[in-house]
């Protein structure tokens, strides 16, 4: 019984830093995508970081609904 409500604990705790995880990379790619609005990165420098942040944030988001799902 403990082992089971340890491991529900430690689920919403994981899920819980997820979600602040795909909360930083998205004002991450806020930031990314002002710096370049506003001339302070290079192009080539945005894009050469744009498809990473964008992946990461695929990959936080499919974390994150799988775990939902279990």
């Amino acid at each position: 019984m403990f082992t089971k409500h340890k491991e529900q604990l430690q689920k919403r705790i994981l899920l819980n830093k997820l979600q602040i995880s795909l909360k930083e990379a998205n004002e991450t790619e806020y930031w990314l995508d002002l710096l370049h609005v506003t001339n302070y990165i290079s192009q080539t420098e945005f894009e050469s970081i744009k498809p990473k942040i964008i992946e990461l944030l695929k990959l936080l988001i499919s974390i994150i609904n799988t775990s939902k799902n279990k």
